[in-house]
């Protein structure tokens, strides 16, 4: 999951590594506990798949070296700037692109979800839904609202006949009132989405009865 997101934000634009944490963990708002030492051998595994390169060189930013200065307080600006410019912090200016191969490979994960997709693997294919197809939005749609409506079958049978006190009986009517909210949800959307296919075959329809 965390290779779809990186190459989804690829898509969009270059980024430098801070920049792809950050999107992951406040604007996409799914992975926010991802961290550096995760995402950079993401990032890495990627490269070496061909799916991403690195469109700049850290060592071309790399300050040059400053010939002694001959006091006390030059080494100590001397040394604060060199500290500022470490390794680490370097290696964070890394811009990374999608390739080519990137761009399939994020396609190829996108469309490849399962009615077994959990709320956050729908959430972040649905985030970049934009780049689906049409049908394919809507199969997506469809397979997280089946996969509710089994969900919601399955509650409800468990506890159906089941002994519960007035405490454990909110926890499944909070459950089930959950899931009702995200089918109707899922409804507006799948409903928006057809009206769109609706709108965009008719112009169509109308061209093919002039010829």
């Amino acid at each position: 999951m965390l290779d779809l997101a990186i190459l989804g934000l690829l898509e969009e634009r270059d980024l430098h590594g801070y920049e792809i944490r950050k999107q992951l963990r406040e604007h996409l708002g799914l992975l926010a506990n991802v961290s550096f030492g995760s995402l950079y051998p993401a990032l890495s595994r990627l490269v070496e798949a061909g799916a991403v390169e690195i469109a700049g060189d850290p060592a071309e930013e790399r300050p040059p070296r400053t010939p002694p200065t001959g006091s006390l307080s030059g080494e100590l600006a001397v040394f604060r700037t060199r500290r500022h410019t470490s390794p680490r912090s370097r290696r964070s200016r890394k811009v990374y692109r999608i390739t080519d191969e990137g761009r399939r490979t994020f396609a190829r994960l996108l469309a490849g979800g399962s009615p077994a997709d959990d709320a956050r693997s729908f959430g972040l294919r649905l985030a970049f839904a934009r780049h689906l197809g049409p049908q394919a939005r809507l199969a997506l749609l469809e397979r997280r609202r089946a996969a509710l409506l089994q969900r919601l079958g399955e509650v409800q049978a468990a506890s159906a006949g089941t002994p519960l006190d007035v405490y454990a009986r909110s926890v499944v009517e909070h459950t089930v009132e959950g899931v009702h909210q995200d089918i109707r949800w899922l409804d507006r959307l799948i409903d928006t989405e057809r009206r769109g296919a609706a709108l965009t075959a008719e112009p169509v329809a109308h061209a093919a009865e002039d010829r």
